[in-house]
């Protein structure tokens, strides 16, 4: 069968080739462009089917060589049997042609009117309204068995709704149900003396499931129509799944100089009796305004999260960790995506457009790459994945080397990864487009943007992110929290230790434990919010004086977040869970108000109702010279 089709995909292309603009019967828009694109699949088709027909011819090869190998053991027992080996394949050939007319006989009787129950044998989600779900084993009464194969059908709990015939199969009383492999078939029997025949296994569908697996996940959604064919695998969350290397809390950390004997961004100023503020080459604040035209995806995967990744990019490397916003839509404008620039009050951090951008890099390409996503989950399997919808990117300077200017950008987006160049991100919006200059003005309306906008630096602002390492990439609404960190993290590191080449281990919860907090957004907006209670009640001198507000902000640290770090009932972060966000978000709420009202979370941790993990030593103690080497394996 696989070689049938092969045939005509290769009749297919053959045709193509030699069909001309001129043989058209009406004029056609992108000829040549269309031409290729429907090449290019009938070649992919073609290699496909060319890699299922050696798979399976691999797996029969296999079992003959085994059958073969049993026939070299003993030579003289086959000559003996081989009158009852004939005997066999005419037996087996008579089976297979009586499978074959049971197939079609029950395929009649499927297809008979007056046939009215039958059982499902696969699982089916709903595609569209209209549709009736079923399981596996349901037994459902048809009710009209329509041509085009789509039969109303009513189940045990008088739902109706329109199901694949495919899906269906007689319903027989008399026979039960067994549960068989997928991957194997095995057939056992017996003869009349008991003796028992070998075990036959099917490999067909083994065969037929390993070469699908190897085919792209996206691929496979872009080939059933539930994806545009831009799509792909987001490259930038597959980077914060391989470690901690692209992420804020790597960053957080002090960088050693090349004599790794004094911090290269982290430098005390005895006057002022503080670190010194650090400028870079680029230091700057990008608002996201909205994005426009995405296309969106078909009703088999569902949607749980929409958002924009973004990171400091040369074309070739990610020079800063990736930074995440959550973007929002309305349901009657599913495409035009928008954030939440200046985010105050209670409103998630995660939904904050206003980033800052750092870095001392000086690279002469580096820009902002932006990277549009969606984390998805399949209505069919439950599998979960994030898909990349588009991405662009922001040079920074000028060919001359200047700061390119802080305005509004329209962002065109770029189809397939950033390592890769001319894909769209829906290629079926330039195939529908004419020839003229209005229907090319219109397409060019209808291609997917990112509005951004850069906006220039006051001198307080700049004063405030210069205190901020050298490269990082984050939410401009919890700024101030890393500030208090960073001097923090110099009070310990270049102020209080005893001796400057001393290694030993500092005890500081703090340190210890907030580049576990950059990680989670949620314990951020914790803290923010009990750091905002606690300012409303301050006085301007007490504001105004700096060490007050660092002792201030580490009580508030320890009656806030850390214990959540340290509770059983805090479930783990996971990403756009929205179960595990709502778990969480409850715990965090109730023990803030529970610290609100009882003055502190002593009398939480002292309570017998609530549990925390076991003590570990690097809850309090900070080993800076570990975090060295673990974020710098040169080191």
């Amino acid at each position: 069968r696989c070689m049938q089709l092969k045939k005509l995909v290769d009749e297919n292309t053959n045709a193509l080739h030699n069909l001309k603009k001129a043989d058209e019967p009406a004029p056609v828009g992108n000829y040549d462009q269309r031409k290729e694109e429907e090449e290019k699949l009938l070649l992919k088709l073609s290699q496909q089917l060319q890699k299922l027909v050696l798979v399976l011819d691999q797996d029969n090869g296999t079992m003959n060589y085994a059958v073969g190998e049993e026939r070299q053991k003993d030579p003289q027992t086959e000559d003996e049997n081989g009158e009852e080996d004939e005997s066999e394949d005419e037996e087996s050939s008579e089976e297979e042609d009586s499978e074959e007319t049971d197939d079609e006989d029950e395929d009649k009787l499927l297809d008979d009117p007056n046939v009215k129950e039958c059982i499902a044998v696969g699982n089916f989600n709903a595609q569209q309204e209209g549709d009736l779900t079923f399981t596996k084993g349901e037994v459902l009464l048809i009710h009209d068995k329509k041509a085009d194969g789509w039969w109303v059908a009513e189940n045990s709990k008088g739902e109706r709704g329109l199901v694949p015939r495919t899906y269906l199969a007689v319903h027989n009383d008399d026979v039960d149900s067994q549960e068989q492999s997928e991957e194997h078939i095995e057939v056992v029997d017996e003869t009349a003396d008991g003796t028992e025949i070998k075990k036959r296994t099917d490999s067909h569908w083994s065969a037929v499931r390993r070469a699908i697996a190897e085919n792209d996940t996206v691929e496979v959604l872009a080939t059933i129509g539930a994806v545009p064919a831009g799509f792909r695998q987001s490259t930038l969350s597959q980077l914060l799944e391989e470690g901690n290397q692209f992420r804020a809390s790597y960053f957080l950390q002090p960088e050693l100089t090349p004599s790794q004997l004094a911090f290269k961004d982290l430098v005390w100023n005895s006057d002022k009796n503080t670190i010194y503020p650090r400028p870079t080459r680029v230091s700057l604040i990008v608002t996201l305004c909205s994005c426009k035209m995405i296309p969106l995806p078909g009703v088999s995967i569902q949607v749980l999260s929409r958002h924009v990744r973004l990171c400091l990019f040369n074309g070739n490397r990610v020079l800063s960790n990736v930074h995440t916003v959550r973007a929002t839509w309305q349901p009657k404008n599913p495409q035009t995506w928008t954030f939440s620039p200046r985010v105050t009050g209670i409103l998630p951090s995660l939904l904050d457009g206003d980033c800052f951008v750092r870095s001392n890099s000086l690279s002469s390409d580096i820009g902002i790459l932006f990277e549009l996503g969606i984390t998805y989950i399949c209505n069919s399997t439950g599998d979960r994945g994030e898909l990349s919808c588009g991405w662009a990117f922001l040079k920074l300077f000028t060919s001359n080397g200047m700061p390119v200017p802080s305005k509004m950008y329209e962002l065109l987006l770029n189809g397939g990864t950033p390592y890769e160049r001319g894909v769209e991100v829906d290629p079926s919006i330039s195939r529908r487009a004419g020839s003229g200059v209005f229907h090319q003005f219109i397409t060019l309306k209808k291609q997917p943007v990112l509005v951004v906008k850069l906006r220039s630096l006051s001198t307080q602002s700049k004063d405030i992110l210069n205190l901020l390492p050298e490269t990082l990439i984050g939410s401009m609404c919890y700024i101030h929290l890393l500030i208090f960190y960073r001097q923090i993290l110099g009070d310990a590191l270049l102020k209080d230790r005893i001796s400057a080449q001393s290694t030993e281990l500092i005890c500081n919860p703090i340190l210890a434990t907030f580049p576990q907090l950059v990680d989670q957004p949620d314990l951020m907006d914790a803290l923010r919010s009990a750091w905002a209670d606690r300012e409303r009640t301050l006085k301007r001198s007490e504001k105004r004086d700096q060490e007050f507000l660092k002792s201030l902000f580490i009580l508030v640290y320890h009656d806030s977040v850390f214990p959540l770090l340290q509770s059983t009932f805090l479930p783990d972060y996971k990403w756009a869970e929205e179960e595990s966000e709502a778990s969480r978000w409850k715990v965090i709420a109730d023990f803030l108000e529970k610290s609100r009202e009882n003055d502190g979370a002593l009398q939480y941790l002292l309570s017998s109702e609530n549990t925390h993990k076991a003590f570990d030593i690097a809850e309090l103690s900070y080993d800076f010279l570990g975090e060295t080497r673990k974020n710098n394996p040169g080191v």
